[in-house]
């Protein structure tokens, strides 16, 4: 199972403490080795680092590790191939342009037998069925609303049916932002946490690292953190149920709605 780790904030704030601890995960700590990427937002511009080397010995992702690059929204990715050689074009996350801005994706799972009709706006570079995802789901979002963007409430009912269509051929846990919010889908195991004042020491699990958010942070500071398994081990972390797509915004969970059979629920 690949890696996933977003976060969305209310102010830029940068991820150097929680990539630590997923940097780990790529090689040392968990066996996810065929490469790494991790994607910041800034303004309406973004900076990407891609490496298909483990991110455990990878030099770019110790930069990244210790450079607090300050984002509202980040999305990282840790490999474990299943579809695509271990390559560049094969690396999450992937990036492509939609109503004038840049839309970041990373999926952990195995879609089978998922092979949808696109019609050459969006076109996967590499071979992984992730990339296919992504370039149908911003295809099927622009068909939808034509030319103009619509709001981000919006954008997570459609994008909704459409993880529902997706869904049926296999895991399709994912982390999708704009830059204004981010959406996060937990097919089978995605985990989140809120942090707001009063703030508290966090201790990573798989680096002896702790941070002291009070030192770090002001009182109007909102921080939400994704991850596929949780990064500390002295905080609550909830884990989303499996089949449940979320919608973040300003550092806490807004939505949340089933892709299984169930209750449709909202958070505010």
């Amino acid at each position: 199972m690949c890696q996933l780790l977003g976060m969305n904030c209310n102010v830029p704030t940068d991820i150097c403490f929680s990539f630590t601890g997923f940097q780990a995960r790529g090689g040392a700590t968990d066996v996810h080795s065929d490469g790494w990427g991790i994607a910041f937002f800034e303004g309406r511009g973004t900076r990407l680092f891609l490496d298909p080397q483990p991110s455990s010995t990878s030099p770019i992702a110790e930069l990244v590790s210790r450079y607090p690059i300050r984002s509202k929204n980040v999305i990282a990715h840790i490999r474990k191939a299943t579809q695509g050689a271990i390559g560049l074009e094969n690396t999450h996350p992937f990036i492509r342009e939609l109503w004038g801005r840049y839309w970041i994706f990373a999926h952990n799972g195995n879609l089978l037998e998922f092979a949808p009709g696109l019609d050459g706006s969006f076109r996967p570079v590499g071979l992984t069925d992730s990339e296919r995802a992504f370039c149908w789901l911003l295809q099927e979002l622009r068909g939808h609303f034509g030319d103009e963007q619509p709001s981000d409430e919006a954008l997570f009912e459609a994008l909704h049916v459409l993880t529902l269509a997706i869904s049926r051929y296999g895991e399709f846990n994912f982390l999708l932002s704009n830059g204004n919010c981010l959406f996060a889908h937990a097919s089978t195991r995605l985990s989140y946490i809120e942090r707001r004042a009063p703030f508290r020491q966090a201790h990573l699990k798989d680096q002896d690292v702790t941070v002291d958010f009070s030192d770090v942070t002001t009182p109007d500071d909102r921080v939400a953190v994704i991850a596929t398994q949780p990064l500390t081990d002295n905080e609550q972390w909830e884990e989303m149920p499996p089949g449940s797509l979320w919608y973040f915004a300003e550092g806490e969970a807004v939505l949340s709605r089933a892709t299984l059979p169930g209750p449709v629920r909202n958070k505010s």
